[in-house]
C-alpha cells in the first residue's frame, strides 16, 4: 500500500490521532500526572477522525438543536 492510499482511507483517523498527540503533548509539558487525560484526548481525537472517514453524522446535531431552541425561546413570539 502507498501512502496515498493509505491516507485515502484513513485520512480522518491520522488527523484526528495527530491532533490528539499534539494536544496530549501540550498538556503534558503543563502537567504530568494526569496521564488519562492524554489517553482521553487521543480517543477523542480518533474517534472523530474515524467517524470523518466513515462519513457519519455529527455526534451531536447542532442544526435541528438550534432550530429547536430558537423557535421555543423567542424573544418576542
Amino acid at each position: 500500500m502507498s501512502w496515498k492510499e493509505i491516507w485515502e482511507s484513513h485520512g480522518g483517523r491520522i488527523a484526528g490521532v495527530t491532533f490528539g498527540v499534539v494536544l496530549g503533548v501540550i498538556y503534558l509539558l503543563a502537567g504530568f500526572w494526569d496521564m488519562l487525560f492524554f489517553a482521553l484526548v487521543v480517543f477523542i481525537g480518533y474517534t472523530f477522525g474515524k467517524r470523518k472517514d466513515a462519513a457519519e453524522p455529527p455526534l451531536i446535531p447542532w442544526r435541528e438543536l438550534v432550530e429547536r431552541l430558537s423557535g421555543r425561546w423567542r424573544p418576542f413570539k
